[in-house]
C-alpha cells in the first residue's frame, strides 16, 4: 500500500513523534520535501510531507504560525516533519497550536534522522507500492486473458468483477447489454444505456465517468448478493468504447465504489485490449465472408436461388430457407467525402449485433455507394434496423446532431428466394421516396398500405399542376369567374350537375356554362376519363402547398 504518516511513524528507524494532529495519520504520503521558504506554498502539488528546521520562520509568533499553516493546509499539504535541535531546541508551541487548529499532522523530528532518510523512506514505499501494483496488474492480465479464452467475454467479465472488487458489463454496437457480472449487475447497466449512446457518437478510443461515491457505501464484490439501492447510488462507474475502427463496436461498463487504484486500472486496460481482439474479426475473414455474400446476393438476383443456395452453405443457408426482407441503404448526402459508407457503418453494427444476439444470419453486401442486406422476416435484425432509423429520425427532426449518420433506407416486404429480385427493386422503390420525402426509412409495405396523395408532393408533379392550372387561373384572377373552384367541385361530385351546383350555390346552367369554358381554356374534353383524373389529380396537388 502507498506510503501512509502512519507507516512512517511506525518507521523503527526514523524515530518519528506525533506533536499534532494525530487522528489524521492515515492520509497517504505523495512525497517528502525540503523546504525553508517563508512560503512554500507556490511550489507544492498536494499530498506532501513538509520538512523544516524553521531557520527562517518567526516560529515563536502565533499569528505568523496560524497563516503559515492554514497556507499548508490549503495547498493540500497532509503533514509537517519539524527537525529539533537545529534552530529550535524543541516544537515551538505556537506551531502546536496552529498545527492543532487547523488539524494539520505535525511530526517532531529528531536531530540524528536526517531529512535524507524521510525522503528514501517514502521513495521505497511508494516504489514497493507501484512494483505491487504492476506484479498484481500482470497477475489479473493472465487471469483475464485465460477467462477470455476459456469462457469468452463473459467469463472476462466475471474475473474483471473480481479484480477490481464491484462489477462489469458488456454492450453491443447498439448499446444492448449483451453480458454482465455479477448476475445482478445487468439491471444496473441497463439503466446507462443513455450514457453509453452518448459515448458512442464520439470516435474511438473513448471513456466517460458518470456517477462517484456520494457516501460511506461499501464496495461490492463479484460474489456478493445484490446490494441495497443506497450502495448502488453510489458507484464510480468507468465507460470504455471497444474497437479498432473510427465506431466503437461495443462499450465496457466497470462499476466500483471507489476510484480504481493502479492495480486495478491494469486490469481494466488488459479488459480492454482482449475484449477489442475478441470482438474485431481478422480483416481477410470479413473479406471472405463479404465476398461470399456478393456471390449469394448476385445469384439471387439473377432468379438463380439453388445455385445461391449452394454456395450460401451454413452461412447464409437458413436466411434463405425463411421469408426475409431486402433492405437498401445509402448516405443522405449525394456529395462524397471519403468513405462512402461510413456513414451506414452504425446500421451495419446494429444489424449484425441483433442477429448474432438472436442466432440469426444476416448477409450484408456493400454495392457500390450502398448496402445492401438481407435478414429474416419479423427476426431482431430487421426490428432493430427499424428501431435505429426512427432513432435517427427523431435526432433530425429535433435539431439534434448526427449528419455523419445521415441515411436513407429502404425496406421490402417479406419475399422468397424466388422473388428476391422484385423484393430488390421494392426496396429500391421504398428507399427513392424516403429520399424524396425526407425520411430516414420507407417500408414498401406502407407505401401500399397509404394514399397516393403524399407522392403528389414531388415538384414535378407541382409544376405539372401548376402549368395545366394556370390558364384557369388566370381566368379567375380577371374577375370573370370562379373556373378553378367550379371544376374542383363538379369532379368531386362525379359530374353531378345538381349536387356540384348545391355545394358552390350556383344555378345549374351556371355550372354548365362555366365548365364549357373549361374546356374551351384548356382544351381538353371533359368527357375524357384520362382528362378528368389528371384535372383532379392537378387540384390535389397544388391544394397541399
Amino acid at each position: 500500500m502507498a506510503p501512509t504518516l502512519a507507516s512512517l511513524v511506525h518507521h523503527s528507524a526514523l524515530k518519528l513523534t506525533v506533536r499534532a494532529g494525530g487522528d489524521r495519520l492515515d492520509v497517504p504520503v505523495r512525497w517528502a520535501h525540503v523546504s525553508e521558504l517563508a512560503d512554500p506554498v507556490p511550489y507544492m502539488e498536494g499530498g506532501e510531507l513538509l520538512l523544516i528546521t524553521a531557520l527562517k520562520l518567526d516560529a515563536e509568533d502565533p499569528q505568523a504560525m496560524r497563516r503559515y499553516v492554514r497556507r499548508l493546509a490549503g495547498a493540500g499539504v497532509v503533514g509537517l516533519g519539524f527537525a529539533v535541535g537545529v534552530a529550535y531546541d524543541e516544537i515551538p508551541k505556537a506551531l502546536v497550536e496552529a498545527a492543532e487548529k487547523e488539524g494539520l499532522p505535525l511530526l517532531e523530528v529528531p536531530r540524528r534522522t536526517p531529512f535524507l532518510a524521510i525522503s528514501k523512506a517514502v521513495s521505497a514505499a511508494i516504489a514497493a507500492d507501484q512494483y505491487r501494483a504492476v506484479t498484481a496488474g500482470f497477475a489479473a492480465q493472465r487471469e483475464l486473458t485465460k477467462q477470455a479464452l476459456a469462457a469468452g467475454p463473459e467469463g472476462l467479465l466475471s474475473a474483471l468483477a473480481s479484480q477490481v472488487d464491484g462489477w462489469a458489463a458488456l454492450y453491443d454496437a447498439s448499446g444492448s447489454v449483451v453480458a454482465a457480472a455479477p448476475e445482478w449487475a445487468g439491471g444496473r447497466a441497463a439503466r446507462l444505456t443513455a450514457e453509453v449512446e452518448r459515448l458512442r457518437e464520439r470516435p474511438t478510443p473513448a471513456s466517460a465517468v458518470v456517477g462517484g461515491p456520494s457516501g460511506s457505501a461499501p464496495a461490492q464484490g463479484a460474489g456478493d448478493a445484490k446490494p441495497a439501492e443506497s450502495a448502488e447510488n453510489a458507484d464510480r462507474v468507468e465507460l470504455h468504447s471497444l474497437g479498432a475502427g473510427r465506431r466503437p463496436r461495443a462499450t465496457l461498463a466497470v462499476g466500483t465504489a471507489a476510484a480504481l487504484g493502479t492495480a486495478e486500472r491494469y486490469a481494466v486496460h488488459s479488459a480492454i485490449a482482449l475484449l477489442t481482439l475478441t470482438m474485431e474479426r481478422s480483416r481477410s475473414l470479413q473479406a471472405a465472408e463479404q465476398r461470399l455474400g456478393a456471390a449469394v446476393l448476385r445469384m439471387l438476383l439473377a432468379g438463380e436461388p439453388d445455385h445461391a443456395r449452394a454456395v450460401a452453405g451454413d452461412l447464409y443457408g437458413e436466411l434463405l430457407d425463411a421469408p426475409f426482407r431486402v433492405l437498401v441503404a445509402e448516405p443522405a448526402s449525394t456529395k462524397p467525402a471519403g468513405d462512402p459508407l461510413a456513414g451506414l457503418a452504425g446500421l451495419v453494427d446494429v444489424a449484425e449485433s441483433a442477429a448474432a444476439r438472436s442466432g440469426e444470419a444476416v448477409l450484408v453486401v456493400p454495392e457500390g455507394g450502398r448496402l445492401v442486406a438481407l435478414a429474416a422476416d419479423g427476426g431482431a435484425a430487421v426490428a432493430a434496423c427499424t428501431r435505429y432509423a426512427a432513432a435517427r429520425e427523431g435526432k433530425r427532426t429535433g435539431g439534434g446532431d448526427g449528419d455523419e449518420d445521415a441515411m436513407v433506407v429502404g425496406l421490402s416486404a417479406p419475399a422468397g428466394p424466388i422473388a428476391a429480385a422484385a423484393a430488390y427493386k421494392q426496396a429500391e422503390q421504398a428507399l427513392s421516396v424516403a429520399r424524396r420525402r425526407g425520411r430516414v426509412l420507407v417500408e414498401h409495405e406502407q407505401l401500399a398500405a397509404g394514399s397516393v396523395l403524399p407522392l403528389l408532393a414531388d415538384d414535378a408533379v407541382k409544376a405539372f399542376a401548376d402549368g395545366l392550372l394556370r390558364a384557369l387561373r388566370e381566368h379567375d384572377a380577371n374577375g370573370r369567374g370562379d373556373l378553378v373552384a367550379s371544376l374542383r367541385a363538379w369532379l368531386s361530385r362525379h359530374g353531378q350537375w345538381d349536387a356540384a351546383a348545391a355545394d358552390l350555390g350556383v344555378h345549374r346552367h351556371t355550372l354548365r356554362y362555366r365548365m364549357r369554358r373549361v374546356e374551351e381554356i384548356l382544351g381538353r374534353s371533359l368527357d375524357d376519363p384520362d382528362a378528368r383524373m389528371e384535372l383532379w389529380l392537378a387540384l390535389k396537388a397544388t391544394s397541399t402547398e
